[in-house]
């Protein structure tokens, strides 16, 4: 079985102006990265353009989200086309801001997922329980709802990358710690192996996503089932370069 090629996105979020993301792509442009990394940023949908005019080839870019058809009259949206057409070879998906603050439904998701894939789009697909569905003992159910809809949305798996994501650990400060975040994505591993195949299992990479930092990558990297990070803030900052090189 080969290796799974370690995968660091940065989501910036609603986040920057062209002088602080110039600065910030100046960084990474200039960094010694593992070139063993696959590594995107997820850029604001205006930012798109202006992020992949500036980042380095090596670097690929996602957009934050986009919708289910091509075009037409969706004011406010944007479609895998146009992505492609700036570009743009990533697309996040189900981010848990998406589910929650803005009321995304898993069918929605799922949706939005098999256009992406019909596009040629890679996608980041998103997946992660609430702290009262953890508190309840619901997280294996919680999550192997939302990637049942996303797998069933799924031909190729080559161009998805899943991204666990406990919400109560986005934004807080609050870690998963390496071994809550190892026995989530083994069991995520074994719902794949049981439901999709043992192929797409084996080759499948699962991100971790939840407050990750220059501080804490290492060891979460050195879970044998963590296969890269989704990281917010921290992919703001020029400690990112270290979360890029937490496998070295």
């Amino acid at each position: 079985m080969p290796a799974r090629q370690f995968f660091v996105g940065g989501n910036w979020k609603m986040n920057g102006d062209k002088k602080s993301l110039g600065d910030l792509i100046t960084t990474l442009n200039t960094a010694a990265l593992n070139d063993q990394t696959e590594v995107v940023c997820g850029a604001p949908t205006i930012y798109l353009d202006f992020a992949r005019s500036n980042l380095d080839a090596r670097i690929g870019v996602a957009a934050q989200n986009c919708y289910k058809v091509a075009k037409g009259a969706f004011t406010g949206e944007i479609s895998p086309a146009m992505m492609k057409d700036c570009g743009i070879d990533w697309v996040i998906l189900g981010h848990s801001e998406r589910r929650h603050v803005f009321g995304e439904s898993d069918e929605l998701i799922g949706q939005k997922v098999a256009h992406a894939l019909e596009n040629d789009l890679g996608v980041i697909a998103c997946i992660g329980e609430k702290l009262e569905e953890r508190e309840a003992g619901t997280t294996e159910k919680v999550v192997f709802e939302q990637t049942q809809v996303i797998a069933d949305n799924v031909k190729d798996w080559s161009k998805v990358v899943l991204a666990y994501e406990p919400v109560w650990a986005i934004g807080t400060g609050v870690t998963a710690s390496p071994q809550q975040a190892q026995e989530v994505h083994e069991k995520l591993r074994q719902w794949m192996r049981e439901n999709v195949s043992e192929s797409v299992a084996d080759s499948v990479r699962i991100l971790y996503g939840g407050s990750v930092t220059g501080g804490n990558c290492k060891e979460l990297a050195s879970q044998p089932d963590v296969d890269g990070f989704l990281v917010g803030g921290a992919s703001l900052k020029p400690e990112f370069v270290d979360i890029i090189n937490a496998r070295g």
